[in-house]
């Protein structure tokens, strides 16, 4: 069984600056290996696997144009390479949308680590090229770790892996639930259970007010700015921006933290089979 972790990351400026750079270079060439793979659709060619991709990007690097790709891990290009292709492959099998850019102000900022140059002492974490980084939490040593992933939620730098244990296994019920997602309640289980929309409670209500007014003052200050066909990004929208940036934050959490507790809830009551309609749905 792998277990999900996901640590806080305590870097040092010079550290962040080099996430930072890392995240950018994974976004760039995940956009990179879209952009290939339509050209080569374009002209009538068959879809490209990440090998080929990986060999012409390393051609690339050898120019002095792009030569900045060094700055980072060489890992990090290839993961984001694969992701592309995997991407496109599950578009292919329909199990998912056609994948589309990453754009830099909407895309999350992440990036792979190999999982073989990743260290772990006691309360430190080794991210390859950036350094020895503090981490709020101790990972444990010793195990086996799966897919390490860095990302930044828009306040801090997170570490998220997975740990191989031992499954474990609890005696089940005979008990089957089936679940009702609605828009009035998230959820209505037919052994009782009520879980309300949390989108609806005066938190969420007052913080989506909250929300609504800083994104009218952000966009009165680039009218204000405004230079011809061009915005100027002031030191104010700066800060404005990054209030949006936490609210945003605090709302995902919110309700994430909301489903979690649904989710834990029913698997309390150890039913043997939960049914759920087929919808997509965005909560």
């Amino acid at each position: 069984m792998i277990l999900g972790k996901k640590v806080r990351l305590k870097p040092t400026e010079g550290q962040e600056h080099q996430l930072w750079k890392s995240s950018g270079t994974a976004r760039w060439a995940y956009n990179w290996a879209l952009d290939q793979q339509e050209k080569n659709y374009a002209k009538g060619g068959k879809f490209l696997s990440d090998h080929v991709l990986r060999k012409e990007l390393t051609q690339l690097k050898q120019t002095e144009e792009f030569s900045w790709l060094y700055d980072v891990s060489n890992n990090i290009t290839k993961q984001a390479i694969k992701d592309a292709c995997d991407a496109y492959k599950k578009f292919f099998k329909k199990l998912a949308n056609k994948p589309k850019f990453k754009s830099r102000k909407k895309s999350k900022p992440s990036f792979y680590n190999d999982v073989v140059k990743l260290k772990v002492k006691a309360g430190i974490v080794l991210i390859e090229k950036v350094g020895w980084i503090k981490s709020s939490e101790q990972l444990p040593i010793g195990v086996n770790y799966t897919n390490p992933r860095v990302s930044f939620d828009g306040k801090y730098w997170y570490l998220s892996l997975g740990i191989e244990q031992e499954q474990s296994t609890d005696p089940l019920t005979s008990e089957v639930i089936g679940i009702d997602v609605g828009v009035k309640e998230l959820a209505v289980c037919s052994n009782g259970m009520i879980f309300k929309n949390i989108n609806k409670s005066g938190v969420v209500k007052k913080l989506e007010k909250r929300l609504r007014r800083l994104q009218r003052k952000v966009s009165r200050k680039y009218e204000l700015n405004k230079e011809g066909s061009r915005f100027v990004k002031t030191c104010n929208i700066i800060k404005v921006e990054k209030q949006l940036r936490i609210l945003h934050r605090r709302l995902n959490g919110i309700r994430n933290n909301h489903i979690h507790q649904a989710t834990n809830a029913i698997v309390k009551t150890k039913p043997c089979k939960v049914v759920m309609e087929t919808l997509n749905i965005k909560v």
